[in-house]
């Protein structure tokens, strides 16, 4: 079994390949989230707006399907701005649901860990009848910050690892 392994290292020169940005316009909102590198660091900042029924912006990324069942938790090596988020993952890209984590930040450098089994499955803010993440297959990666309102946000990433 393997002690861990980066998924995405942003001081890796294409760690930042790949990555975009669903904002609430497509359900009418206002909210625009941006993506960009910056001193080996991710950064996922913008506004969230309450209008027009939004309320929300995720940055995401979608690869190749990877197998992750020697592993059984997520580690996350970010700075926020103490704001409340969520990790998101698919197993399969193609699937309407994620399995979601909610995480707080408080304005350092933080390393946040979270098991696979604790990801509930989740479509658009509603709980599903369905297992929480199994940890075997992954397609997708997010974060996705919408606190039901309106306010700027910067989340800066490191490192995402499996371990």
């Amino acid at each position: 079994m393997q002690d861990h392994k980066n998924l995405f290292d942003f001081s890796e020169e294409n760690a930042s390949k790949g990555w975009f940005i669903i904002n609430d316009g497509v359900m009418g909102g206002l909210s625009k989230g941006s993506f960009s590198i910056d001193d080996q660091s991710a950064v996922f900042r913008g506004n969230v707006s309450t209008e027009n029924n939004g309320g929300f912006t995720m940055v995401a990324n979608r690869f190749e399907a990877k197998s992750v069942d020697q592993f059984n938790k997520f580690r996350l090596k970010l700075k926020g701005d103490g704001k409340n988020y969520q990790f998101r993952v698919k197993s399969d890209s193609g699937q309407q649901y994620s399995y979601v984590a909610e995480f707080s930040t408080n304005g350092e450098w933080q390393e946040i860990l979270i098991p696979f089994n604790s990801m509930e499955p989740r479509f658009r803010g509603r709980l599903l009848d369905r297992p929480n993440f199994e940890g075997i297959r992954l397609q997708e990666v997010a974060f996705l910050i919408g606190n039901k309102k309106m306010e700027s946000f910067e989340l800066i990433i490191s490192k995402i690892s499996i371990e």
